[in-house]
This record gives C-alpha cells, structure tokens and sequence, in this order.
C-alpha cells in the first residue's frame, strides 16, 4: 500500500464532488477455476484499489456523503481460515491502514444499503463486470441483476474517470517499475526466439519473470508467429526461419500498476528485406506520435498522424497508390492499421474500461467514428499533463480482410491488391511504448529504453 493519507486524500477529492448520498464501492471476491478450493489469482478491483489499497478479497466499502462517515466490510478469518492460511489481520486493522475507523462485518452492508433505498437515498455505484459481483448489487438495492449497470451512476463514473486519468508522482513510480520488468521480459524474449522454439517457451518465461519480479502479468501476453490475428492467445506454434514474432506483453508492479510493451522479432536473427521495410515504416510511426506529444494536442490526431506516415510508406512500396491524405480520410489504410494508436494506462492496461471506454478516452468535445479502424480507437480526447498511454501503431497483412475487400473491390484507388498478394503470408508488425504526458512534453516510461530499432532488436535475435 501507500501511505495512508494518499488514499484518505483520493477519498476526499471525491466526495467533495457529491452533495449527498452514498458512494458504494465494492471489491472482489475469490474466483474459483474448477472448483471452490482452487480460485483463480485473486486481483482486486482497481478502483477499490485507488481509493482504499486494501488487496484482500470479499470488502466493500460505503462513503456516506451526508453523515461524513466511510466504513469497510468485511468479514474477519475464523480459526478454521487461519489452519490454512496462517495469520490473518482484523478488518479493523485493514480499516485503520487506509484511515477510516469504522468497520462492520458484510452482513450489515445489506441494512445500511437497505435502510437507504427505504429512505430514498441516492445510492451511487460503479458498471460492475463480474457476475457474483452483480447479484450482490442486486440484492442489496433490489434491482433485476441483468439490468443493474443501466443504474450505474454516471456521475461516479465521471468522477473516478477524472480523477484517475491524471497519475501523481507515486502511481508514475509505480508504472516505471512495470516497465522495467517488461524490460527484463522482452529483451530476454528477443534473446531466446530461434528456430524450432514453441511460442509457449517464450510465454511461460515472460510470465515467469513478471512474477518473479512484480504481481505477475498484467493482461494476457499474445507471443505469435501470426502477428496479423490482432489478439492472439495460442501459444502452439513453433517459429521457423521467416517468421516474424510479436511479443505484446507487459507486468504489474507490486502494487498492480500496469505496463504494455510491444517488440517484434525475428526469428531468423535478421530481418528479411521486405520485413525490414515495413519494420522501418510502422518504427517511423511509432517515434514521430511520440515526439508529437505534449499537453493540449488530441490523441485523435496522433493516430491520424501516424496513419498518415504508414499510408506514405506503403505507397513508397507500392502497397498502396493516390493522395495518402484522401486515402486516410477514406480509411483506405485500415486495411493495414485496423486498430487505435493507443489507450490510457494505469492500474488497469486499458486503464478503467470497465467503467466504460467513451468515458476514458472520449469527451463531449469528442465523437467517436464510425469507420473501420478508427472507431477502434479507445483514447481520442485532448492528453492532459498525468496522462499516461500507449502508443502501438503497427501493419497488419490479414488475408481474410484482404480477400474481402478485394472481392469488394474496396479502396481500389488506393490500394494496388495485386502488390497486396505478394504479403499474403507476411504476418504483422506491432512496435508499443508507454508515455506520460509531462507539463510542457512527454516522457517514454521506465529507467532505461526497451531495444526497438532494427539494429538493437537484430543484435539480441542473433546473439
């Protein structure tokens, strides 16, 4: 955890939005994978994390706008809990780690919501997305469960979003460690892909170190010789000359803060030419929205701009044809770029989805698009400075989307389908960092920078 006051002043921000009623957060509860005595890794809820730092399953807490109170439940370990576990700390002391001074076992949770949907109290809560989670909500206020994140309070969901968005210097700390074990992940990745390796080879180390140095991984890593699937999760292939591998991977720091790494290698040791050229292409992308950023410049424009220096490039190779400009504003590229430029990042790798992506990463000045491609991208807003984000352009040769369009004959003016089929078996390339928006520019995360030129990733591949 923190120091205490970090979360007692997160707190107060808070409810220095509210007027009255009760903010409900809840934390989550063990997940059982086959059976009840074998859970799933236990990973709290962010925002329970953000606003009480206690990592322990089956809490909830209240903060009780008009009276001025907050209180934790939960329920204390019995004797028979502890055989197994060993020693357990009281909820009053876990209470007391986050400065609130109340506690109640869960059952009183119930007649505190309860007696406050009788006096028609206003009862805020956040989109719940487990389902034990769900009926728990809906036995406390009486809503039908299937309909409970209709009632999400919009105006918490506001208000959490705000203020997690902007990281303070502690949670910046936090990601750089992240980062610094993804460091450690993918130049050791680069260092042991070769020939007749499995995919699950590289996996099980990456996942290994994340654990052996942070809280283990924090998404599920997608390690593919088939970069162009977008995300990929077999880890049955083994790599052979040629093949590209994409390794888009990231940690958690011991206190759950997230990092999101992308390098692609490979295999052979040595780029090939045509991999080469596209390498340098989606490289050039990557660099150029990064150097872009400072404070005030929306993230909808990066992508734009990095769409851009991809349709360009492909043109160069004669890939695609015609004004790159009309053929971006068509989304002519998407064929080759079908994703966003990047997300928000934070104790979660797309930082608070949960609550909702059009709050995260759009605002009342910023409308989400319709067209393939871009209506994938999940951050668009103006980046303020404590913005911390990804930035992963990258091209992609999907046959099944190339079959499609052709046959369509979509995009014809700006994309030459016969130079197309030459890369029907390419594959993907994807280059990711993770950036925090400062007062006047921008710094890429963590201590050291992650190899990602094509000299620094050929000179691992091959050593």
């Amino acid at each position: 955890m923190f120091d205490a006051q970090i979360y007692s002043n997160r707190r107060n921000i808070l409810k220095n939005k509210f007027e009255s009623g009760l903010l409900l957060i809840l934390g989550n509860e063990e997940a059982p994978a086959n059976y009840t005595g074998n859970s799933f890794p236990f990973r709290q809820d962010s925002t329970f994390l953000y606003y009480f730092g206690i990592d322990l399953p089956g809490l909830a807490a209240v903060i009780d706008i008009d009276n001025h109170v907050e209180t934790i439940y939960g329920n204390d370990f019995t004797v028979d809990d502890i055989v197994w576990m060993g020693p357990q700390p009281k909820v009053q002391e876990l209470a007391l780690l986050t400065e609130i001074n109340i506690s109640h076992p869960i059952a009183k949770l119930e007649e505190h919501i309860n007696d406050a949907v009788q006096r028609g109290r206003k009862i805020h809560f956040l989109p719940q997305y487990r389902a034990e989670l769900l009926f728990k909500v809906s036995d406390l206020t009486g809503l039908n469960y299937s309909r409970i994140n209709d009632y999400a309070s919009e105006k918490l969901i506001k208000a959490v979003v705000d203020q997690r968005s902007i990281k303070s210097e502690e949670e910046i700390k936090e990601i750089d460690a992240a980062v610094d074990i993804a460091y450690k992940m993918h130049t050791s990745s680069m260092k042991m892909v070769k020939p007749g390796i499995l995919e699950m080879k590289i996996a099980g180390m990456i996942e290994g170190i994340s654990l052996s140095l942070g809280s283990g991984l924090s998404f599920r890593p997608i390690v593919s010789v088939n970069g162009q699937t977008l995300h990929n999760h077999f880890y049955g292939n083994t790599m052979e000359e040629g093949d590209l591998l994409v390794n888009d991977s990231g940690a958690e720091s011991k206190l759950h803060y997230a990092s999101d790494i992308t390098r692609t290698i490979p295999v052979s040791g040595k780029f090939s030419q045509k991999q080469r050229e596209i390498y340098q292409i989606v490289l050039k992308a990557e660099m150029e929205a990064i150097n872009s950023v400072k404070p005030g410049i929306m993230n909808k424009d990066l992508h734009i701009g990095a769409a851009k220096i991809i349709a360009e490039g492909l043109n160069d190779l004669g890939l695609m044809k015609g004004s790159i400009d009309d053929a971006v504003n068509s989304g002519a590229h998407g064929m080759f770029f079908p994703h966003g430029l990047g997300h928000m990042m934070g104790l979660d790798v797309h930082d608070m989805e949960n609550l909702g992506e059009n709050f995260v990463g759009y605002d009342e000045r910023t409308e989400r698009s319709e067209q393939f491609g871009l209506k994938y991208l999940r951050l668009a807003k103006t980046l303020q400075p404590g913005h911390v984000f990804t930035i992963e352009p990258g091209i992609y040769f999907i046959p099944e989307l190339i079959d499609m369009w052709k046959k369509q004959s979509r995009h014809e003016e700006f994309i030459n389908y016969d130079k197309v089929e030459e890369y029907q078996d390419f594959g993907g390339i994807r280059i990711e960092d993770d950036v925090l928006v400062t007062e006047e520019s921008f710094r890429v995360l963590g201590s050291k920078p992650i190899p990602k030129s094509v000299e620094e990733v050929e000179t691992l591949a091959s050593s």
